[in-house]
């Protein structure tokens, strides 16, 4: 008795943790497919190195799929590579390149389809149109993957990781270059985007549209066409990112476009054109930030309200701040300002007078774009010093009432 339940115990823990499938030129399965075919709920598939050309591997059952020495997925520049079609699936070390590019199919190299617990891990991702693609997905976890796209142009190229109306989702460590978006979150709620590094993408490093209450944390967005777009959202924590050299026409760190109720807190921004534009931003708290060497550090227009600027040093910015109107229902009290030349009899480290960070000339630039052609002009300091004298046309309450006289120790 006591040995058939022992052979009863070994089976049983062998249909736990399933049985392995070996995948290569030298062995009896020879094909991704055929291991899927043959698979049951729990086994794992090691795929030896290798080339293999498979169209559209589908995969159905909760499975481990597991690359020897990066073994190479090709789609051939026709086809899907793989689809998840399954729960707690895991994909871990394989080369995935040369998808299909379709108007119509969003081919992917990975694609999860309303599934729950995928792993994606440790691959690496060239020449997708879509690299990894969660449509509808819950709980998964996408780390460690390198994704170089071949972008041209926006209307023929795909994003990196792609989320879609999904949930809980964590990307954490990827590195993508070369997409239309690095990353892209549409209707995604509850999620982490982690230790990211998105550079030389197209449009954004990161572009968020209708996403609430997630988080992105110690990533570096760099070289892009902006840096990090962030719509229509709420909830949103944005916490020790790095954003530098998003220089252009309309190139800034971040966007915030009708946001409400969100975090920008411990970020660096450096050599941006603009480090944050926002507009019909409302309840933001943005704090022991670091905006230095950018064109404007911020552009707030008239549309925000409870715009909270604290605690944040601005040094060898062109301008500090620019608005585009007189009424300004935000704050912007307890900050460095590198050019404040104001004085403290009492040295307990605050200005005695109000800074005011917005020039004349920033104004007049917002107004009509032209007049940029004459920053550098002796009028430009004239003018400045004039409306310090007799101020016209800066709001009267765009003010640091309590400008700190060094920089925060951020």
């Amino acid at each position: 008795m006591k040995y058939v339940l022992l052979i009863l115990c070994f089976c049983l823990a062998s249909r736990i943790y399933g049985n392995n499938i070996h995948v290569g030129a030298g062995r009896t399965v020879k094909e991704v497919k055929l291991a899927l075919k043959l698979a049951h709920d729990g086994d794992t598939i090691f795929v030896d190195k290798g080339i293999y050309y498979e169209q559209n591997i589908i995969i159905s059952s909760p499975v481990v799929l597991i690359g020897i020495d990066h073994p190479v997925l090709d789609g051939e520049k026709k086809f899907e590579i793989v689809s998840v079609k399954a729960d707690h699936v895991t994909i871990d070390g394989f080369v995935l390149q040369h998808t299909g590019v379709s108007a119509i199919n969003d081919f992917a190299a990975i694609k999860i389809c309303n599934r729950k617990c995928v792993n994606i891990v440790n691959n690496i991702i060239s020449d997708a149109f879509f690299g990894i693609y969660s449509q509808y997905g819950t709980s998964c976890l996408i780390k460690n993957n390198r994704l170089k796209g071949a972008a041209v142009d926006e209307q023929h190229s795909g994003n990196g990781i792609h989320c879609w109306k999904s949930d809980s989702m964590q990307i954490i460590a990827n590195t993508v270059e070369g997409h239309r978006d690095g990353i892209y979150f549409e209707f995604v709620t509850n999620s982490v985007i982690w230790r990211n590094t998105s550079f030389n993408n197209l449009r954004y490093g990161l572009h968020f549209m209708f996403s609430n209450d997630d988080a992105y944390v110690n990533n570096i967005f760099s070289d892009n066409g902006a840096g990090v777009a962030v719509m229509f959202s709420k909830g949103v924590k944005m916490f020790n990112n790095y954003f530098e050299k998003n220089w252009g026409d309309a190139a800034y760190g971040i966007l915030l476009k009708e946001i409400n109720d969100s975090y920008i807190s411990g970020n660096h921004f450096e050599k941006n054109t603009i480090a944050i534009y926002a507009e019909g931003a409302n309840r933001i708290n943005a704090e022991k930030n670091i905006f230095s060497n950018n064109g404007w550090a911020i552009r707030i227009q008239a549309s925000c309200t409870d715009f909270k600027m604290k605690f944040n040093n601005f040094i060898g910015n062109t301008f500090d701040v620019a608005t585009n109107g007189s009424l300004v229902l935000n704050s912007f009290d307890n900050n460095y300002w590198d050019k404040y030349d104001g004085y403290d009899l009492n040295h307990d480290g605050v200005g005695d007078v109000c800074y005011r960070p917005v020039s004349v000339y920033s104004m007049i630039a917002e107004q009509n774009p032209a007049a940029m052609t004459l920053f550098r002009s002796f009028i430009t300091s004239l003018l400045d010093k004039t409306e310090k004298l007799m101020p016209t046309l800066i709001p009267e309450n765009l003010k640091d009432n309590f400008p700190f006289m060094k920089p925060l120790p951020l």
